[in-house]
């Protein structure tokens, strides 16, 4: 295939041609050859495709399939009822909601969402990803009934395993990736088991997700076909946190020859990640996951390690107003940093949370460059950055996300074709630009 009249982001022409699944030609103009197959970008933008370095898979299919009870969707408990009583129940019996968060009806337990819904099982995620919650009559189909309150924080795999309602189809997010110009993920889910592995690596091989998959896990010696493995992933908790434990887990997983992604969403979280760092080194590949909250009088600790912010700017848009709310003004400025972090060397990547973010990276690029919440307020405006910055946060590759990919030959041919040039595709940063989405040198998305 041969790509012509196409404009790099610098407004430069460029043509490329793909062979065997890379750019074999890269260049101002292309001559097509025989019987080549051409496509004629008209103008428009050619970008390498792009990374969403950090989304939890089978959470955002599922999340496809239920019912949003976010502070965007409801805002009271009789909203939340309603909400729940218009769902009508899968084909498992069970009603499954998510986005939960406490400003909505308070802190549920199996009590309270009886009070507000009883007629069938319901399982609500919080919007956190930590906890699930779920009613009396589900806690019965669980064979749970005498559960006190119905409240399961980081059981993820005890509870998926008895609420699994059959194999989980990726067709439908795959589909929606491609739409967005995105060709690679980072599946960010910690301690993915035998199971798991072997159902994304079969969803990659049968293409059901088109896209290229790293995973956070550890691969425990078995061998998979078309995931790739990144740096270990530990989800950190405040009332657990023991740095000589998490300085030993951490130089364990180095000596074994794993890089490691610590989740920081909090300021003593970051600042106990920093200092198991210090102690026990730094490996090629570490990351710290989020970075919600970063002070001040952290970014030189942050900046001399090297290790590499993966964060969602996607949060300000999305829960800025409630930041605006609950966080002192004192802390606002802390609160997702873009350009604070690049001021200063950090390397810094972008991702969407997705489900827990809006799965549309444009969003996160917009609300890196904006910094505007859902009601149109400014969230601390000094951590803007540029749109060709906030662009440059999905363009990492999986296994280095801070170094931004370019159209080189030799390179996969894994690429986002805009139906507009560099200006108005900076303007926008809008998936609705999207022409086209090529993977591994094959078209899977083409804009009707």
């Amino acid at each position: 295939m041969l790509i012509t009249g196409a404009q790099r982001l610098s407004g430069e022409p460029v043509a490329v041609r793909i062979t065997d699944r890379r750019l074999t030609d890269v260049a101002v103009h292309l001559e097509p050859g025989d019987d080549e197959p051409v496509l004629d970008l008209r103008g428009g933008t050619l970008l390498p495709g792009l990374h969403d370095h950090h989304l939890h898979l089978r959470a955002a299919v599922a999340a496809l399939q239920s019912v949003s009870v976010g502070p965007q969707q409801v805002a009271t408990p009789q909203q939340l009822a309603e909400a729940l009583g218009r769902s009508r129940p899968r084909d498992d019996g069970w009603i499954r909601a998510v986005g939960y968060h406490d400003s909505v009806a308070g802190e549920l337990d199996r009590h309270r969402l009886d009070e507000l819904f009883a007629r069938a099982p319901v399982r609500i995620q919080h919007r956190s990803g930590a906890m699930w919650i779920v009613n009396t009559p589900g806690l019965i189909a669980l064979g749970w009934p005498d559960h006190p309150t119905g409240r399961f924080f980081r059981q993820d795999n005890t509870f998926a395993a008895v609420t699994a309602d059959g194999p989980t189809d990726f067709t439908p997010l795959g589909v929606r990736l491609a739409r967005f110009g995105v060709t690679g993920i980072t599946e960010a889910t910690p301690d993915l088991g035998a199971a798991d592995l072997d159902a994304l690596d079969t969803a990659v091989r049968e293409e059901r997700l088109p896209q290229r998959v790293m995973v956070m896990s550890q691969h425990g010696g078995r061998h998979y076909s078309r995931l790739e493995f990144g740096p270990v992933k530990r989800i950190l908790d405040d009332s657990t946190l023991d740095l000589d434990e998490l300085t030993s887990w951490v130089a364990e997983r180095h000596e074994h020859g794993y890089a490691v992604a610590l989740h920081c969403v909090t300021v003593v979280q970051l600042v106990v990640t920093l200092s198991a760092f210090r102690s026990a080194g730094v490996r090629a590949g570490d990351r710290i996951e989020h970075a919600a909250m970063v002070p001040d009088d952290v970014i030189d600790d942050l900046a001399d390690l090297g290790v590499t912010v993966v964060t969602q700017p996607n949060f300000v848009a999305e829960r800025g107003d409630e930041y605006l709310r609950e966080v002192p003004p004192a802390e606002h400025h802390e609160l997702w940093r873009v350009a604070g972090l690049r001021r200063s060397g950090v390397p810094i990547a972008g991702s969407t949370d997705a489900p827990f973010g809006d799965l549309d990276p444009w969003a996160a690029m917009r609300a890196a460059r904006d910094r505007r919440t859902r009601s149109g307020k400014l969230l601390c405006p000094d951590e803007r950055v540029g749109a060709a910055a906030a662009l440059a946060m999905f363009l990492g590759d999986l296994h280095t996300p801070a170094n931004t990919r370019d159209l080189r030959t030799g390179d996969r041919a894994d690429l986002c074709l805009m139906s507009a040039g560099p200006d108005d595709v900076l303007a926008e940063l809008s998936a609705d630009l999207v022409a086209a989405t090529v993977v591994d040198g094959h078209l899977r998305y083409a804009a009707s």
